[in-house]
C-alpha cells in the first residue's frame, strides 16, 4: 500500500494500465485527447506489477486495470471514468487538480 501511495502522490492523474487491455487503451486515449498528461504505469511492464495489482484489488478495483486516480483519490476503473465523462463531471474534476487549464 505504501508503494502505491508513493506512485500516486503529487501527480494530478495516474492510470494503472496493462498494454494488452483494450479498456486501458481507451481510458489513456480519453485523457490524452483532453490534453491531460497522465502518469501511466503499465503493470505488465514494471517490476512488482503483480504486487501492485493485488493492492488495487484490495482497494476494491475489479478488474485491476485500468484504474484511475485523480488528485490522489481513487476514481475507479473504466466504467467510473466513462460515467464521470458522460455526466460532464470529469473535466471539472481534472481542472480542480490542475490537469486541465
Amino acid at each position: 500500500m505504501e508503494k502505491l501511495q508513493k506512485m500516486i502522490s503529487g501527480k494530478s492523474v495516474v492510470v494503472f494500465s496493462n498494454n494488452s487491455c483494450c479498456m486501458s487503451h481507451t481510458i489513456k486515449t480519453l485523457f490524452l485527447d483532453f490534453g491531460v498528461n497522465p502518469t501511466i504505469y503499465e503493470l505488465d511492464e514494471i517490476s512488482r506489477g503483480k504486487e501492485i495489482e493485488k493492492v488495487l484489488a484490495q482497494l476494491g478495483c475489479s478488474p485491476t486495470v485500468p484504474v484511475v486516480f485523480i488528485g490522489g483519490q481513487l476514481v475507479g476503473g473504466a466504467n467510473q471514468v466513462m460515467s464521470l465523462h458522460l455526466n460532464c463531471s470529469l473535466v471539472p474534476m481534472l481542472k480542480r487538480v490542475g490537469a486541465l487549464i
